[in-house]
């Protein structure tokens, strides 16, 4: 079975308050056509269909008419809520989507779907976002303190068929993969989950973060998101991801690659530079920009100019002595406000990955005591 794997849409995004729905638009056209070349047998969306739990009137036409299309195209479609869905309303009409090919996750924590190919039967899991709270309410008699704990939990009760080859569609922050500035970053990785719990499928199609990846082993994958939503994923790729199943332990993965509408560049340089002719017209300028002057003196009116040349210029900032300047003191400042045992304790942090124990906390606040005592 040759599946398609996208997720993270986030389908009426704005990015520095410009509208993505023209390039959403474009976007979706290239993955149906993709569809269509790879003879797509099957689709899976892994969340973040939308970008807000109560999603703008076009976003929702956007969706519409994307699972219209695979619908027209006979090509079943099996998608999940993420983080930023409301999980009822995407729910909404589930059993008459499925009329239709669309299985939704839209009851529990978990819903399968059974498939059959010439290699025989296979069985694809749905398992919206989870967070610990909600199942333990669930599973009270379960010792659930952890994202790995509550998607355990939930996955011991699939009751996994050894024998066929089974396939889950998650939407989790799973150890050990890459994030970028588009995401929602937890504090100290709160949210992630081993990896471990994922064994037994012989493929795990994930969305949450938006750079394309795989965790561990090939077939624990993101597709990422199909198009940039921050200038920190400007050197990224942006594909979809092709599954093809075979016999029992036979997978292939390869990646299409996608082509905005509109590109994410970025520029630096002095204004004249970035103003002359002979630079502006080798640029494709139509892209979204992040634009960096180095000029010294602030230009007056900058993103008016500039967006004359650059219309869809999105951010701008300075690279100077002020403003370097400007951050170190900033920097200092910050340090300068807190206690010496917090910054030990940040700058363990930062090089190790982890807090300093009770036992350490309490010999550096005993070696901080004792060169107090010194100066007096």
């Amino acid at each position: 079975m040759r599946l398609l794997h996208i997720s993270d849409l986030h389908l009426g995004k704005r990015v520095n308050e410009y509208s993505m729905l023209e390039d959403q638009a474009h976007i979706l056209e290239q993955i149906l056509k993709i569809a269509d070349q790879e003879q797509a047998q099957g689709v899976l969306i892994a969340g973040d269909v939308y970008d807000k739990p109560v999603p703008p009137a076009e976003a929702v036409r956007l969706l519409d008419y994307l699972l219209s299309s695979f619908a027209d195209r006979k090509i079943p479609v099996f998608f999940i809520s993420g983080n930023h869905d409301s999980r009822d309303r995407l729910s909404f009409g589930a059993e008459l989507f499925k009329k239709s090919g669309v299985y939704m996750a839209s009851e529990g924590f978990l819903e399968k779907v059974d498939r059959e190919d010439e290699y025989g039967e296979l069985s694809i899991w749905l398992m919206p976002f989870l967070k610990p709270a909600q199942v333990r309410s669930v599973y009270p008699e379960k010792d659930i303190q952890t994202y790995t704990d509550a998607v355990r939990a939930v996955l011991e009760e699939a009751d996994l068929d050894p024998a066929k080859r089974n396939i889950l569609v998650a939407h989790q922050f799973v150890a050990g993969a890459v994030q970028c500035e588009s995401e929602e970053v937890s504090i100290g990785g709160l949210d992630q989950v081993d990896v471990s719990v994922f064994d037994g499928f012989e493929y795990v199609a994930l969305g949450h973060l938006h750079r394309p990846q795989s965790v561990t082993r090939e077939t624990v994958r993101y597709c990422g998101t199909p198009l940039k939503y921050s200038f920190s994923e400007v050197h990224d790729q942006k594909s979809v991801t092709i599954v093809e199943l075979k016999e029992k332990g036979e997978t292939a993965i390869k990646t299409v690659p996608l082509t905005p509408l509109r590109d994410m560049k970025e520029l630096k340089g002095t204004y004249l530079q970035l103003t002359s002719r002979p630079f502006y017209e080798t640029q494709e300028r139509d892209s979204y920009f992040h634009i960096t002057l180095t000029d010294e003196e602030d230009v007056m009116d900058a993103v008016g100019k500039l967006r004359m040349i650059y219309p869809n210029l999105m951010k701008l900032d300075y690279d100077n002595v002020r403003v370097r300047t400007q951050l170190q003191y900033e920097e200092m400042e910050a340090v300068e406000q807190k206690r010496p045992d917090e910054v030990v304790a940040e700058f363990y942090q930062v090089v190790n990955g982890r807090p300093l124990s009770d036992e350490q906390s309490k010999l550096v606040e005993e070696m901080m005591e004792e060169v107090w005592e010194e100066e007096r």
